[in-house]
């Protein structure tokens, strides 16, 4: 699928797969994240891009010497932290497809929850206040007690290994 470069003044070049134009606000956005100054070589817009907080919804950008876990929004980063390991870039050569594979086994995504519930999480000392909650999610206790510790529905395994 061809790509077009958007005709906005940035320092950075911002590229779009999608295939229809973006709104004024939506402009105004990908400029601000084009011009942020860690933003590496370009923004790339994909077909299903559109408005979000801070960044675009279904845009893509790298970055040099920074790290954006929730660029697009609180809820994007869910499930995503930045931990610094020992690792070197020589010692992972070779192995990240099976580390990302491990991960994505041992933590449910999507619509997916554990088989079993946690002792740690049946202990949690708030499973009291479902009965507090909207009279419609108070008998769903079970199901968010096996999706604790998951990604709950929705979301994809946001694997990111950046090496030094």
């Amino acid at each position: 699928m061809p790509y077009e470069k958007l005709e906005i003044t940035t320092p950075k070049p911002v590229l779009s797969w999608a295939n229809h134009p973006l709104g004024h606000e939506e402009t105004k956005m990908a400029k601000n994240v084009a011009s942020l100054p860690f933003v590496f070589k370009h923004v790339a817009l994909m077909p299903d891009v559109h408005l979000g907080k801070g960044a675009l919804v279904g845009s893509v950008l790298a970055t040099k010497e920074a790290i954006i876990p929730a660029a697009v929004g609180v809820d994007i980063g869910c499930g995503m932290s930045a931990i610094k390991t020992s690792f070197t870039a020589d010692q992972l050569e070779g192995k990240l497809k099976k580390i990302r594979l491990d991960i994505e086994a041992a933590i449910p995504t999507g619509f997916n929850e554990n088989k079993d519930v946690e002792k740690s999480v049946t202990n949690w000392q708030h499973w009291s206040d479902f009965k507090n909650l909207h009279r419609g999610v108070q008998d769903l206790q079970g199901k968010a007690m096996k999706q604790m510790g998951s990604l709950g529905g929705g979301e994809r395994l946001p694997l990111t290994v950046v090496i030094q």
